[in-house]
């Protein structure tokens, strides 16, 4: 199926939930050898962490969520998939495209983030199955 609009979406990381982000790195880091290259704090108080394969340039996203946060819920093995996040030139557009056309459902609407982040408008749909998906300006 055709977009209704000319869009160009490019498949950026895959974002897991951990709930112990030092254990976590030890494990991708250390033992799985993929490299730190980037991290920060969120609005809400979780920290990401991404790491990179210097073999096949795929990037893993780690995300810590503290307790307080409405995104730290519990799971149980196998459901730590957070989100898989695609680069589009207009998040705001390719968010109502994927309401309006795919069967996306609004998660988070779009926002502007902290000031100097390359990545400052960034919005989430849920595909028709209810995974998260960002929408994040590439």
């Amino acid at each position: 199926m055709a977009h209704p609009v000319a869009m160009k979406f490019r498949f950026a990381y895959t974002g897991i939930r951990v709930t112990d982000l030092e254990r976590s790195l030890k494990f991708y880091r250390d033992g799985l050898g993929l490299r730190e290259c980037g991290r920060g704090k969120m609005s809400h108080g979780g920290v990401f962490v991404e790491l990179s394969d210097d073999n096949t340039e795929q990037k893993l996203e780690l995300n810590w969520y503290p307790p307080d946060s409405a995104f730290n819920v519990p799971f149980q093995p196998g459901d730590g998939l957070d989100h898989l996040a695609f680069e589009v030139e207009d998040v705001d557009e390719a968010f109502k495209m994927l309401i309006s056309s795919f069967g996306a459902k609004p998660a988070i609407e779009p926002w502007t983030d902290e000031p100097g982040n390359e990545r400052s408008r960034i919005g989430f749909v849920t595909d028709p199955d209810g995974n998260w998906i960002e929408l994040i300006r590439g």
